[in-house]
């Protein structure tokens, strides 16, 4: 089964050096992508990888909205996609069509709409800033001080942002479904096996999960919380994509996986529908392609830069 696999690697990068693309990928990706990437990040981390980047043909392994957050800040470049239904719980919670109609009924609170980037490229068009957990403490204590804030769509990033910075915000009822299935019990449990070792969890995580972290954070910010805590456990609570990069790049550390009420196994359905096979095959083919109206992407475009210019 090894000859196939290096087989496919080698036609991957023979791809991506033919057609001159790059690959990102985020920190959930299978193990096989992550290792064939040029980039492996979180969403803030990828955005400035897109943003940047000089190549003809992006092939984002991750979820629709990465991908399309890509085109947006790339409209005359091709953006792939390996598996145009990896969707997500979160921009699912939040269409467009609702979030327009939420802001017409309550006009009169003339909102700073601050989006996590885990939307739609409509909602990210309604928006005034758009933020990642990387950065969302400090989007939210630039925003003006005279508007009301509503923050879509995940309701428990929205209220850790609200804990660290006293700023009162709406907060959109959407959740991710993989976080959620984290509990309290469970990790308690997780935590009597392994006395000694560090809790890290992310902010998508509900408050009580939240209170048994020794550190809340992004994804990208647990590789430099692990590598920097004298501490040689690591009870990681998110996706379990984020098990590999870490494992690579602090072997010295152990990690383990936090566990749900069923099982150690957080997959995100739409994360792992991403193969090797399928990002050959939109190299080869550049399908699925991501495409965007121009009106929307213009309009989605603002929030981004704006993101980016706040977090340079």
């Amino acid at each position: 089964m090894l000859a196939p696999s290096v087989d496919l690697v080698d036609e991957i990068l023979a791809l991506k050096k033919e057609r001159n693309a790059v690959i990102l990928a985020h920190n959930y990706q299978v193990k096989e992508i992550q290792d064939v990437a040029d980039f492996v990040g979180d969403s803030l981390g990828l955005s400035f990888q897109a943003a940047r980047t000089d190549a003809d043909v992006i092939a984002f392994c991750g979820v629709h909205f990465m991908a399309e957050t890509a085109k947006i800040v790339n409209p005359a470049k091709t953006v792939v996609l390996p598996d145009l239904d990896a969707g997500c719980s979160l921009s699912e919670s939040c269409p467009a069509d609702r979030l327009e109609a939420h802001l017409k009924e309550h006009a009169e609170k003339n909102y700073y709409v601050i989006a996590y980037i885990n939307c739609s490229a409509g909602v990210k068009a309604l928006s005034d800033v758009i933020c990642t957990s990387g950065n969302a403490i400090k989007i939210v204590q630039t925003a003006p001080a005279h508007r009301n804030i509503l923050f879509v769509p995940d309701q428990n990033l929205g209220a850790w942002v609200m804990e660290r910075t006293g700023r009162k915000m709406d907060l959109w009822k959407g959740n991710c479904y993989v976080h959620v299935e984290f509990t309290r019990a469970a990790i308690e449990r997780i935590k009597a096996q392994y006395p000694e070792a560090k809790v890290v969890a992310h902010p998508e995580c509900t408050y009580a999960v939240r209170m048994l972290a020794d550190e809340v954070c992004s994804t990208e910010r647990m590789i430099g919380y692990c590598k920097e805590s004298p501490a040689r456990e690591f009870i990681i609570v998110t996706e379990s994509g984020m098990l590999h990069r870490l494992r690579r790049e602090a072997p010295e550390k152990v990690f383990i996986a936090g566990p749900t009420e069923t099982c150690a196994c957080a997959d995100c359905r739409f994360m792992k529908m991403n193969t090797l096979e399928k990002l050959h095959d939109c190299l080869l083919n550049l399908e699925p392609e991501v495409i965007i109206p121009e009106e929307i992407r213009a309009r989605a475009e603002r929030p981004i830069r704006r993101m980016l210019q706040l977090s340079a």
